[in-house]
């Protein structure tokens, strides 16, 4: 790997010297624009914009086109002098399109946004547009906080369960039958064959239960 991890420096640019790339195909509409200026303003100007020895851009048309609307005379840059032609076409791709495959959390998120919300901070400045944040926190105000007596709570049968006695079902590598735990046949069923690796004695939960005049028995043998 010859190519350096780290930039050697930042520097700083008239946008008239900056070229965009005439074959983008990262396209940026006003709205995006305006909210990438919205954000600048707010946070300060975070990410260079990379470039090319002669001043085409790599990465960064947006910002650019953010920087102009407000005003701003230069942009921050790093220059990728090492790069091949080839290399910087496939950069541009690579640059936009690695940051999509990325997931989110949805409780740590909602968690963020509620800290925020506690702050008053204008949500419309982090990016998520304006529908999708509203689905998420109507989504969240809609889930109830569980009680815990409440789940505890062990429901009637139904009228028709939908698993019977024997009925075993199949939970990717695992097995889990409808019966009695205490009948060796039940259990023979369940394993067809196999043996266990583990097993937990003191349902439910494998918490410790108190056994009273066994467990004293126990005790006095040890």
């Amino acid at each position: 790997m010859n190519a350096p991890l780290l930039p050697g420096r930042i520097e700083h640019w008239p946008l008239a010297r900056l070229r965009p790339y005439a074959r983008n195909a990262k396209t940026h509409d006003a709205d995006q624009v305006a909210k990438i200026a919205a954000s600048m303003a707010e946070f300060g100007w975070t990410v260079p914009c990379l470039v090319a020895a002669d001043g085409e851009l790599i990465a960064g048309h947006g910002r650019i086109l953010a920087a102009a609307q407000l005003g701003l005379p230069e942009a921050p840059v790093i220059v990728l002098g090492h790069l091949t032609e080839a290399q910087r076409r496939a950069y541009r791709i690579a640059d936009n399109k690695l940051t999509e495959l990325g997931g989110w959390d949805e409780a740590l998120l909602l968690e963020e946004l509620r800290g925020l919300m506690a702050e008053d901070f204008d949500l419309g400045l982090i990016g998520i547009p304006e529908d999708e944040l509203d689905a998420l926190l109507h989504d969240a105000e809609d889930r109830a906080p569980i009680d815990d007596d409440i789940a505890d709570t062990i429901p009637d049968a139904p009228a028709e369960p939908i698993t019977r006695p024997g009925d075993i079902w199949a939970l990717g590598d695992h097995r889990l039958i409808c019966g009695d735990a205490t009948d060796p046949a039940v259990v023979a069923r369940l394993m067809d064959g196999a043996q266990s690796s583990l097993m937990f004695t003191s349902p439910p939960y494998a918490q410790q239960r108190d056994y009273g005049a066994a467990k004293e028995k126990v005790g006095d043998c040890l």
